[in-house]
């Protein structure tokens, strides 16, 4: 399958309400990404951040050092559409995380909400973690998201894999110190919950 084909058709012919994912605010990585990194200067990458409101919660906030990447442009144009203006002080990228070129030692937190569970063969996951652990500042913060042990097995379409913060811990490796996990309930636009997990790693 062609993931980035599939993505696009969802982007494209879905609004933000037609998908399980929506959240006006992630206001659990806002507030988490504020108290890791209150100074405004630093550097934040939001993967898979597409139609995402976090940018626009983290410029509110006064962050300016903010890259945006994901794998379908019609995410990254919807983003772009609805900041207007705002939108030229993002870097946009438009690529696969685990094959993107990313610059070295350059991010203070790397936000994932959901696209790490998305990796069900043990070589993209290897692959996704080399580019994070080379990519974030030593002491920089890596706050994400995936299904927990009782979320769906699937979404959109797609397998997943399902984590709890031991299993995370694992496969990002002893150079990555946990410290904080959550099991958060999230309700879609369906009216369906879903359990997240969400985890606070430190490099080095």
């Amino acid at each position: 399958m062609d993931l980035q084909s599939h993505w696009e058709g969802i982007y494209e012919s879905k609004s933000p309400l037609e998908t399980s994912w929506f959240q006006p605010h992630l206001q659990t990585s806002l507030d988490w990404i504020s108290h890791a990194v209150p100074d405004r200067s630093a550097s934040i990458i939001d993967v898979g951040g597409g139609e995402s409101t976090l940018v626009d919660d983290l410029l509110a906030k006064g962050y300016l050092t903010l890259t945006v990447l994901d794998l379908a442009e019609a995410a990254l144009k919807k983003s772009q559409e609805r900041l207007g203006p705002e939108a030229k002080k993002i870097h946009w990228l438009l690529g696969d995380v685990t094959r993107v070129s990313l610059p070295s030692r350059n991010y203070d937190v790397w936000h994932d909400h959901a696209v790490f569970h998305f990796f069900t063969e043990s070589k993209q996951r290897f692959a996704y973690v080399n580019r994070l652990a080379s990519s974030l500042k030593i002491g920089g913060h890596l706050i994400i998201s995936t299904f927990g042990p009782e979320g769906p097995e699937r979404c959109s379409g797609l397998p997943i894999q399902r984590y709890d913060a031991e299993m995370l811990q694992k496969e990002f490796g002893c150079d990555f110190r946990i410290v904080k996990s959550s099991l958060v309930e999230h309700q879609t636009p369906f009216g369906i919950a879903q359990q997240f997990l969400y985890c606070h790693f430190t490099l080095g």
